[in-house]
């Protein structure tokens, strides 16, 4: 998974979930300075309500 894609994923169906959240807290060390700003618009945006969480257990 690259955070561009899940970028796009998460802008075009409105959700994110918690274990696209979990990789992303456990990949921050790696990102680019462009990378961070696309995690930051994501918090923004979930801030704001346009992106939810999605905390339904898959099993």
């Amino acid at each position: 998974m690259t955070l561009g894609l899940l970028f796009l994923k998460v802008n075009t169906i409105g959700v994110i979930t918690l274990s696209e959240l979990d990789w992303i807290t456990d990949n921050q060390s790696e990102f680019s300075r462009l990378d961070m700003a696309l995690v930051i618009k994501i918090g923004r945006l979930m801030d704001s309500g346009v992106i939810e969480i999605d905390s339904r257990i898959s099993v």
